[in-house]
């Protein structure tokens, strides 16, 4: 086994800076797609599940169709679709009524070739897990990679503009142009925070088989690599402006890791400077890291 393919053996924990401007980061679409907020606060909301989505398309739009790093949330492409390809793979006849499935179920040896296969070929799975328990079973993943929803440093301003087009949707109408809305933040920074779990990544079973994702150095390189240049690669009309402005990563050690996660996330300050009352830019805000990184943790810069 390579290096490239090792499954990682360090714990890690992550905090990533990213802004928009002019732009909707995540909209809600039980609130007319306006940008997501906590209603209490006001602060903004990115959820984990929208991250994601962008890390997922960056890695597809790198690596394409290749082997071993097929995208398994995709769209257009049922779920049960992907999973079949296990089944031809591994040899093993696709279920087609409940008692087949049951069986395959209840099968630990099919379950784990099924479940090794999706792992060794979707890079989602191996990082972010996935239930797979569906019509065309294959196991359920517990992924090493793991995100909280995004924060707004400060509370946001949801504002909706009214935007005109020349041209009108059907032929016969008494006017020539047709109004729409576009909700976007002026501005916004967010703040995000992840885990990273070596031991979901590299755990065996008492008899020595790969219990873990197999989530690999690899892999982690190339997780680093999307979270810096995903929004380069997603911009839209309604996205706005959307930048990763910094990141920071904790590597224990150890798979077990030697600090507490949240005490990590303490460690990186971030607050609007005094001299500013509205921010509108990444620089109306100042960074720090409080302390130092406890024994058995380095602290990394990596944006």
């Amino acid at each position: 086994m390579t290096t490239e393919t090792t499954p990682i053996k360090n714990r890690y924990e992550f905090v990533l800076l990213y802004d928009v401007e002019n732009g909707n980061p995540n909209g809600d679409p039980d609130a007319g797609n306006m940008p997501r907020i906590d209603p209490e606060t006001g602060f903004g909301i990115v959820t984990d599940v929208c991250l994601k989505r962008k890390i997922r398309n960056y890695v597809d739009l790198v690596k394409g169709d290749a082997e071993g790093w097929k995208i398994y949330v995709k769209e257009n492409t049922p779920l049960n679709t992907q999973q079949a390809i296990a089944y031809t793979r591994e040899n093993i006849p696709v279920p087609k009524t409940d008692d087949e499935r049951k069986k395959i179920r209840n099968d630990i040896e099919k379950i784990s070739r099924l479940r090794r296969f999706m792992c060794q070929n979707f890079y989602d799975i191996r990082t972010f897990g996935a239930m797979m328990n569906t019509d065309v079973p294959a196991g359920i993943v517990r992924g090493p990679v793991q995100m909280n929803f995004s924060r707004s440093i400060d509370p946001i301003f949801q504002q909706e503009v009214t935007i005109t087009r020349i041209t009108v949707t059907e032929e016969g109408q008494d006017k020539t142009t047709e109004m729409g809305r576009k909700h976007v933040v002026p501005y916004g920074l967010y703040r995000v925070e992840g885990y990273i779990s070596a031991k979901l990544a590299n755990t065996k079973t008492a008899n020595g088989e790969e219990k873990g994702t197999g989530f690999s150095e690899a892999d982690l390189e190339l997780f680093w690599k999307a979270l810096e240049e995903m929004f380069e690669h997603d911009h839209s009309a309604a996205h706005g402006k959307m930048a990763a402005r910094k990141l920071f990563a904790f590597k224990h050690d150890s798979d077990l890791g030697n600090a507490p996660s949240h005490k990590l996330f303490d460690m990186v300050k971030v607050e609007k400077k005094k001299t500013v009352d509205i921010p509108r830019k990444f620089n109306d805000y100042d960074w720090k890291i409080e302390g130092n990184a406890p024994a058995g943790v380095e602290l990394i810069e990596k944006l």
